[in-house]
């Protein structure tokens, strides 16, 4: 089995995209959750997912995409068991605290994904700079908790909740990297949306069933964002990313996603540009720099 190998211009380009478009999820769920429950959320963005890919499983002449082979089985169902889990926590924690809040919480993700990748993926070491270079990033993180446990901020629990389910996103990150290599990614990503659906339904069923929903636009296209763009075409790109290069060098490509998510949360969820925001940002990318340099 090759070794996953160092990120090119290519590869860096299409995972500064997908940083981009996931940059901009937490905001496209938050704005949908005024109208409809957290879990109803992922349940309709997860049927909108397993559309998306099986569409581009049988336009890419796969048609077996649902065939499960023998050694398949049990990494799937584990992958969209975690899939559940975090998806319902990060759904639970955005409703209960700001988008941008959000976005810089979830990409603590980068920093598990790195401690994990050095114990899991042969060949991907925790080097000096790349733990520097990672933790100076992730400090912007532990600003916005330093400043709500010094004030009565009604964003804590949400950012705690958005906190477990980014430990859940790292560890689920590194474990694709593993399993892509021997099920195809299309496969994965489909039955982790087909398990999904059927998790958020039962979930929905019994947690939200007094929860009205309210069907308008502003819902509608967050998701269809959510489950064509983010559940369909970024999660099948991410997963072949993963196929090839070392998660911890996309992580750090990753690392830009706070700076997306909280200019496209104060352009379109019209949330303020708050000093601790700006300095978490300014971090953020002295720590790209940082694990970046050769």
């Amino acid at each position: 089995m090759l070794e996953h190998r160092s990120l090119d211009p290519k590869g860096a380009a299409l995972a500064l995209l997908l940083a981009a478009l996931w940059g901009a999820n937490p905001v496209a769920i938050k704005l949908g959750l005024s109208d409809v429950a957290p879990l109803q959320m992922a349940l309709l963005r997860f049927v909108v997912s397993a559309v998306a890919i099986s569409a581009y499983a049988l336009a890419s002449g796969r048609p077996d995409v649902l065939v499960i082979r023998p050694g398949e089985a049990k990494p799937i169902w584990s992958l969209g068991l975690l899939f559940v889990v975090q998806i319902a926590l990060m759904n639970e924690g955005l409703e209960r605290t700001t988008a941008a809040h959000g976005v810089l919480v979830l990409n603590s993700y980068a920093v598990h994904t790195v401690v994990f990748a050095h114990f899991m993926i042969p060949g991907d070491r925790l080097t000096p700079r790349k733990l520097a270079g990672v933790l100076v990033a992730y400090s912007g993180v532990v600003i916005l908790f330093a400043r709500s446990f010094t004030t009565s901020s009604t964003t804590l629990l949400g950012d705690l909740i958005v906190a477990v389910s980014a430990l859940l996103l790292g560890e689920r990150i590194v474990y694709i990297a593993k399993t892509v290599r021997r099920v195809d990614p299309a496969r994965l990503m489909l039955y982790q949306s087909v398990i999904g659906s059927v998790g958020f339904f039962l979930m929905s069923l019994v947690a939200e069933s007094g929860r009205p929903t309210r069907w308008t636009s502003t819902l509608i296209l967050s998701i269809l964002f959510q489950g064509v763009i983010i559940g369909g075409f970024n999660f099948v790109m991410n997963a072949r990313l993963l196929q090839i290069y070392r998660p911890s060098a996309l992580a750090t490509v990753a690392l830009t996603t706070p700076i997306w998510g909280v200019l496209i949360a104060a352009a379109i969820g019209g949330e303020g540009l708050a000093p601790e925001l700006v300095l978490s940002t300014l971090l953020v990318v002295a720590g790209i720099a940082l694990t970046m340099r050769r």
